[in-house]
């Protein structure tokens, strides 16, 4: 795996050191940092305050400092959100995933022709219908 993508969840859990994120799925990311080939869309840190501000993530410092010292590691970079990757999630194929977000780091991973870096079934099956390529992030 040359450039990686990180599902949101994928991305909090390296950067919290959970057990959650599996070994093969660590190891991978650990090779793609030292390549700097580590993206995180800009949707993921919507996710990260999003799910903060309701409670269902509870990180150790504010959200905003959070995430700036997340998208501070060597060899992560913030990927925005361009009108194309916008335009393409609307237009995936294959069976699409009901959520939004979802739907833009799929958009994202494809046109950035990354592996995406998930435990999300629904996203995993998407890799295997051949959409695009997918690493299961979890044990």
């Amino acid at each position: 795996m040359s450039l990686a993508l990180l599902d949101t969840h994928a991305w909090v859990w390296l950067m919290n050191g959970s057990e959650q994120l599996g070994p093969k799925a660590r190891k991978a990311i650990q090779r793609s940092l030292g390549d700097e080939a580590v993206l995180v869309s800009a949707i993921s840190a919507w996710e990260v305050a999003m799910l903060a501000s309701k409670g269902r993530l509870v990180l150790d410092r504010d959200v905003g400092e959070w995430i700036h010292a997340a998208l501070a590691v060597p060899g992560l970079r913030l990927e925005p959100i361009s009108h194309e990757v916008a335009v393409a999630s609307t237009r995936l194929p294959g069976l699409l995933h009901a959520d939004p977000a979802d739907r833009l780091i799929m958009a994202t991973a494809r046109h950035c022709r990354a592996t995406l870096v998930t435990a999300d079934q629904v996203l995993i099956g998407y890799g295997k219908a051949g959409h695009i390529r997918t690493l299961h992030a979890g044990l």
